[in-house]
């Protein structure tokens, strides 16, 4: 048995990469011919182009994975199914947990690479294609997003009208302190500059306003230093920065929104979440592959792959639709994560008990 669990992870382990390097190329064609006029337009290097798609097909490989894995392991069951290998197998004294072995030994391996690159490559690659579109693809922008807020402590909330990357300054900025919906101070500025040496920020013709039990106490000054928990990097941050961040940067960023008191850290979390649930689905998609793919079939290998598709597409959908609605606010988002793991392993179990023996 040994030589067929060879052979089987050999195919396994074939086809699955000719089906994702297949896939990539096809996608990235389709990319390039639809952003080819924009390449002429802005005048974008070629060596830029080219690590661009790098980039990207390296993302797309990450996306992709649910359906490469399901196609791979139904067409080479299929294949052998058709053979009648799988009966000479199976009446060979060959149980069918057995017969699982190979398949599930090379889809761990393909499950432990992918943590791999979604822990340390893939959070390089994001943050490559998210660089290329906001250089060549979008307007450079020299301000931030207009009317940033910011949550800089449990209780203090920063806002600025607009910040300019280019001079690390903002305008019109106010700084609150809310405890239990209540106004405790509010210090605001008509200018705040980051201050590279000292690491600290500078408040142009500021005015601080606090709020006693009996009295309102109101200072003015024409400069004042201080210290927040935030840096010029904050106001520049690209909408899925969390997806650009490696897996160590990510618990660091957690802590730190944490301590702040962020709102936005749930995103994060469940970044990391998914991370970790990810790889399974290559193992749990193998395991439904074969169950479904291991009886032969008059009409060929064609139904099964057709239902592989159709499998590995729901599943995908169920993921986004998961991860949306952790990220909306759910109460239990490491189990809105997990949803489609465990409603696919629930249906491999199910579908163990039809598979021949």
């Amino acid at each position: 048995m040994k030589l067929l669990d060879k052979l089987i992870i050999k195919d396994f382990l074939k086809t699955y990469f000719f089906v994702v390097v297949m896939l990539i190329l096809i996608v990235l064609v389709l990319d390039f011919t639809e952003k080819n006029d924009t390449y002429i337009r802005n005048s974008v290097p070629t060596p830029e182009v080219l690590k661009y798609m790098a980039n990207y097909g390296l993302y797309l490989n990450n996306l992709l994975t649910p359906i490469t894995v399901f196609i791979s392991v139904i067409f080479i069951t299929s294949k052998m199914a058709g053979r009648t290998e799988i009966i000479a197998i199976l009446s060979s004294g060959v149980s069918f947990p057995r017969l699982l072995r190979p398949f599930i030994f090379a889809a761990m391996m393909i499950g432990g690479v992918s943590f791999l690159l979604n822990g340390w490559v893939l959070p390089v690659a994001t943050e490559g294609v998210t660089k290329f579109r906001l250089n060549y693809l979008e307007k450079n922008k020299t301000s931030s997003d207009p009317n940033p807020h910011i949550k800089v402590g449990p209780e203090s909330y920063a806002y600025m009208s607009r910040f300019y990357k280019t001079g690390n300054t903002g305008y019109y900025f106010t700084l609150e302190t809310i405890k239990d919906g209540e106004l405790l101070a509010k210090l605001s500025s008509d200018r705040i500059e980051w201050d590279t040496a000292k690491n600290a920020w500078t408040l142009i013709n500021w005015r601080l306003r606090e709020l006693k039990e009996d009295r309102e106490i109101y200072t003015t000054g024409e400069k004042l230093d201080t210290t927040l928990s935030i840096t010029p990097a904050d106001f520049d941050l690209p909408p899925n920065h969390h997806e650009t961040l490696k897996l160590p940067e990510l618990g660091r960023q957690i802590r730190i929104l944490e301590d702040r008191g962020a709102d936005n850290v749930a995103f994060y979390k469940i970044e990391r979440y998914v991370r970790f649930m990810s790889p399974f689905a290559a193992i749990i998609l193998t395991f439904i592959g074969v169950i479904m793919s291991a009886r032969k079939t008059r009409g060929g290998s064609g139904f099964q792959i057709a239902m592989g598709f159709l499998l590995a597409f729901i599943y995908i959908l169920l993921f986004i639709l998961s991860r949306t609605f952790a990220e909306n606010g759910s109460s239990y988002p490491i189990l809105a994560v997990w949803l489609p793991n465990i409603l696919f392993a629930l249906t491999g179990l199910v579908l163990y008990k039809t598979v021949p023996r």
